[in-house]
């Protein structure tokens, strides 16, 4: 399917319109051709006129393999596909007076999350009366902060919303822990400044 948008997107050899185009490339001068002139010079390489800017005057085109075309497209985009991570906001939910066990369960969760790249908005309910107890909700939240210190850093300190105290976590970057071939392990700086003993 993604292929066929693909295809949907340029024209090639007869389908493209225009009286004249513009070859570019790596073996060619960039130079404008007749349509019909251009059509002969990919038939004789075997290969395919393809238009890559249809809206330039003229428009431009690449004598190339069809399938290579689309085939380098497709890489292209996974790869910038894949510079864009998908970040996952996974939620976890406290009560205003949750205790100890039910803590470190949703703490061992929220580490998990982060490990995984996930970001964690964690929140504490406030259920009738319980408001009351929102001071509690916001010790609460900066003590989960706090233990997950490692892992993440605070987006967004604990805000009241309506019912809802909610705290923003991010994960921390991962440190490449691969040093530098030869690099020394001690700061620069602190050996220069002992006196050598010669």
């Amino acid at each position: 399917m993604k292929n066929d948008s693909l295809k949907a997107q340029y024209r090639i050899n007869e389908q493209i319109r225009a009286k004249e185009v513009r070859i570019v490339g790596d073996d060619v001068e960039s130079q404008v051709y007749p349509i019909a002139q251009a059509l002969k010079m990919a038939e004789e390489k075997e290969l395919d006129l393809v238009e890559i800017s249809p809206n330039a005057a003229p428009p431009v085109c690449r004598i190339i393999d069809y399938s290579k075309f689309l085939y380098q497209l497709k890489k292209r985009q996974k790869e910038q596909k894949a510079k864009q991570v998908k970040v996952n906001v996974k939620e976890i939910r406290f009560g205003p007076q949750t205790d100890d066990h039910d803590y470190n369960f949703k703490l061992k969760h929220a580490k998990s999350f982060l490990e995984e790249g996930d970001k964690v908005k964690a929140y504490v309910f406030f259920k009738g009366r319980s408001i009351l107890f929102k001071e509690q909700g916001e010790v609460l939240l900066l003590r989960f902060a706090n233990n997950l210190e490692d892992y993440a850093k605070v987006e967004q300190m604990p805000a009241l919303e309506g019912k809802r105290m909610t705290i923003f976590l991010s994960p921390k970057k991962k440190e490449v822990k691969k040093p530098a071939p030869g690099a020394p392990k001690e700061p620069k700086g602190e050996k220069e400044a002992e006196p050598k003993e010669e």
